[in-house]
C-alpha cells in the first residue's frame, strides 16, 4: 500500500462521523485537504489540549455576532472534533483562498476584521489591584537592574584597549538600547499612574496568532480567520503586539506601512489611553537584545563569538525597526492631542 493510499485510509477513519465518502486527499502540513461525495474540506490537526477551550472560543465569537471565521462542522452525534491517535482534527470547508489583492490591501482588510472581532468581543473584567501592583513593582525591578548591568557593561568594554567584535557592536548599539529601555520604562509609570485606581480593564476574544496566513479569502473575495487554537481573552495588545515584532525582523526599513495597519486597526477599534500607554511600552522594550548581551557576557550555552554577534545585529536591526513604529505612533498621537487641544480652544 503507497503513501497516498494510507493517507486515504487514515482520514476515512477519522470522518467516518461526518457522513462523508473520501475520494482524495492531500496533505498540506497539518492540513489535510479532502475530496469528497459532498465537496472539499480541509481536515486539521491540533493537539488535544488546545481542543476544548479553541471550539468554546469560536462558538463565543459565534453567539457575539461575528461570523468571520471558517465555520466548524460538527459530527453527525455533535461533536465538533475527533479524537484520533492522540491528535484531535476538526473540519472545515475549504476556501479558494485568493491572493490576487495587493498586500497592503490584504493587511488593511485583516486589521479590519480583526478591530471588528475585537468590538464584538470586548468585555470589562474585575482586575486584582494587588497583583497589578506587584506585577508593576516587580517589572520595574527587573528593568531597573537590567539598565544598571547594560550601563556597567558597555562600561567596561569601553575602557578595554581592544574590544572583541561582539563588544563593539554592543558599545555601538548602548546608546538605542538603553533610550528603548528608557521610553519602555516612562510609558510603563503612565501607563500604571493612568490605571492604579481602576477596578476592571477590558478584555477582548484575541485570535492568537495574527497573520495573512491565518485570513484566507473565499471565491467571493471575503477574508475569514483561520487557526483561532490560540485564542484567549486578554487585552487587545496580545493580537498586535506580536504581528508588530514579527513585522520588525528584517533588514532596517521604515515600515510606514505598518503604521498604516496599526491606526487602520485603530480607526475601528480605537485603544484607550492607558492601553496605549501599555501597548508603546512592550513594543518598544528591548528585552531579546539585553537576553543576547547577557547570554554573551555570562557565556551561557556553546555558541562562538559569530554566533553572538549575528543575533546582536539581527535584533538591533529589530529594534531599530520597532523603534520607526513606535516613534511614528508617537508623532501621531502628539499631533492629535494638539488638534483636540486647539479644537477646545477655538470652542471655548
Amino acid at each position: 500500500m503507497n503513501e497516498n493510499e494510507n493517507l486515504k485510509q487514515d482520514t476515512e477513519r477519522i470522518v467516518q462521523d461526518y457522513a462523508l465518502s473520501v475520494l482524495f486527499v492531500e496533505q498540506h502540513g497539518k492540513i489535510r485537504k479532502v475530496y469528497t461525495d459532498k465537496g472539499v474540506f480541509a481536515l486539521k490537526l491540533i493537539p488535544p489540549k488546545h481542543g476544548i477551550d479553541f471550539i468554546r472560543n469560536v462558538q463565543f465569537l459565534y453567539q457575539r455576532g461575528y461570523n468571520r471565521i471558517v465555520p466548524i462542522y460538527p459530527t453527525n452525534d455533535g461533536r465538533y472534533a475527533v479524537l484520533h491517535n492522540g491528535s484531535l482534527y476538526y473540519l472545515m470547508p475549504w476556501l479558494s483562498n485568493d491572493e490576487n489583492g495587493e498586500r497592503n490591501e490584504r493587511h488593511k482588510q485583516m486589521f479590519r476584521e480583526l478591530a471588528r472581532m475585537h468590538t464584538l468581543s470586548a468585555r470589562e473584567m474585575a482586575v486584582d489591584g494587588e497583583h497589578r501592583d506587584e506585577h508593576y513593582q516587580t517589572t520595574l525591578e527587573e528593568w531597573k537592574k537590567q539598565a544598571e548591568f547594560l550601563e556597567e557593561y558597555v562600561g567596561s568594554c569601553e575602557r578595554k584597549w581592544y574590544m572583541s567584535p561582539f563588544e563593539m557592536i554592543f558599545a555601538s548599539a548602548y546608546a538605542d538600547i538603553s533610550q528603548a529601555l528608557s521610553y519602555s520604562t516612562k510609558k510603563f509609570e503612565e501607563w500604571y499612574e493612568k490605571t492604579k485606581d481602576k477596578e476592571k480593564v477590558r478584555t477582548v476574544m484575541t485570535h492568537g496568532k495574527v497573520s495573512l496566513k491565518h485570513f484566507i479569502y473565499d471565491d467571493r473575495g471575503y477574508g475569514y480567520f483561520i487557526n483561532l487554537e490560540n485564542s484567549r481573552k486578554a487585552p487587545a495588545h496580545f493580537d498586535l503586539l506580536p504581528f508588530v515584532v514579527k513585522s520588525s525582523k528584517t533588514y532596517p526599513v521604515k515600515n510606514d506601512d505598518c503604521v498604516d495597519w496599526i491606526y487602520n486597526y485603530f480607526k475601528y477599534f480605537p485603544l484607550k489611553e492607558d492601553e496605549l500607554l501599555l501597548f508603546q511600552s512592550y513594543l518598544a522594550y528591548p528585552g531579546t537584545c539585553m537576553d543576547i548581551v547577557k547570554n554573551y557576557f555570562e557565556k551561557k550555552g556553546s555558541l562562538k563569538e559569530m554566533d553572538y554577534l549575528k543575533q546582536l545585529q539581527r535584533q538591533y536591526w529589530q529594534l531599530k525597526n520597532t523603534e520607526y513604529v513606535v516613534m511614528k505612533m508617537e508623532e501621531i498621537e502628539a499631533q492629535k492631542k494638539a488638534a483636540a487641544a486647539q479644537q477646545a480652544q477655538e470652542q471655548s
